[in-house]
């Protein structure tokens, strides 16, 4: 497998991204709403992804509740921004840290019926004043006991469901004044302890997502994604995070550079894999015929990862679990 996470560009699998994946396969795919329909039409897709994949490939897909939902009504369920749990949580901890779970859990359990096995979410950014408002709602609150609580909640929350959380935007994207997906954020605080500390208090989760953000007091030059000092000294040291590191997109504006340079530029840094969402059938074949083969150390993140997610599934009863944070929420 390649160290790579593809995106393909509509509902059906093309005979040329076919013959592509099963060229060069990657370690996994990215689904979008340019990619969901319905039920029916998701189960067949996937089917054909697991066919040309194999087992050991991952399906990933971004559904954190509010406006980053690809999974949505009317064949699956709405569920709240992240914003309102965390509004909840200030009334009550308990209710809001419930909140939490059941949100985690019931978008697995959506995630689990469609055939996933990966979620991008929790956001553990702060919610901070004068910030760009790309994380805005996505974001629990700007308290970082509040976001680490809230944060494992929902987590804890996948995990029943038997899927496997990934934590963004990992050293932080609280503080950036600029949305990466169109240029590179800036953040020049000296003091990133309030930033980090939700994602210490996670740093045991099985997957995690960097940040395209330059911070000039760990590298001036590199932006974490691409930078072997944060990955290496704030990610893997002072956080302790020990499992799947995967880029944030790198089609995204905030990075400069042929998607299959940007690939390489961000395994070498430590990235364990490299995310490119476009769908381009081009671009991705360019990226997959220059990745490297998913290292050892990251293949056994990806096994764990899976393992904890299986360990950590039981039933759950959507409709029940819906009612509960309908009540909560009220």
């Amino acid at each position: 497998m390649r160290a790579a996470v593809v995106a393909i560009a509509g509902p059906a699998l093309d005979a040329g991204e076919a013959a592509l994946l099963a060229r060069h396969p990657p370690a996994g795919v990215i689904l979008f709403a340019r990619n969901i329909r319905d039920p029916a039409q998701l189960a067949g897709l996937v089917a054909a992804l697991r066919a040309v994949l194999g087992a050991e490939a991952v399906l990933l897909v971004d559904q954190e509740g509010g406006r980053v939902a690809r999974l949505g009504p009317p064949h699956w369920r709405a569920h709240p921004p992240a914003g309102r749990i965390g509004a909840l949580f200030a009334r009550d901890e308990a209710a809001g840290e419930r909140a939490a779970w059941l949100s985690g859990a019931l978008i697995g359990l959506d995630c689990r019926t469609g055939g996933f096995d990966v979620v991008c979410a929790p956001v553990l950014d702060l919610r901070l004043p004068g910030a760009h408002d790309v994380i805005g709602d996505r974001a629990f609150g700007a308290d970082p006991r509040s976001v680490g609580r809230l944060g494992r909640a929902f987590a804890d929350g996948l995990l029943a469901a038997g899927l496997q959380p990934v934590i963004k935007h990992i050293p932080g994207h609280g503080r950036a004044r600029a949305d990466s997906h169109v240029e590179l954020p800036r953040v020049d605080a000296a003091d990133l302890a309030a930033d980090l500390a939700p994602f210490a208090a996670n740093a045991d989760m099985p997957w995690a997502m960097t940040a395209h953000i330059l911070y000039p007091v760990w590298d001036a030059a590199r932006p974490a994604t691409l930078s072997p000092r944060v990955i290496s000294e704030v990610i893997r040291g002072r956080l302790g995070f020990a499992g799947v590191l995967v880029s944030d997109d790198l089609a995204m504006r905030a990075l400069a550079g042929h998607p299959a340079s940007l690939a390489r530029r961000a395994l070498a840094a430590g990235c364990d894999l490299a995310l490119h969402c476009t769908g381009v059938l081009e671009e991705t074949g360019s990226l997959l015929a220059d990745c490297p083969e998913v290292a050892a150390a990251a293949a056994s993140r990806m096994a764990a990862g899976r393992r904890r997610a299986e360990r950590s599934r039981r039933d759950v009863d959507g409709p029940a679990l819906a009612a509960e944070r309908d009540r909560l929420l009220a």
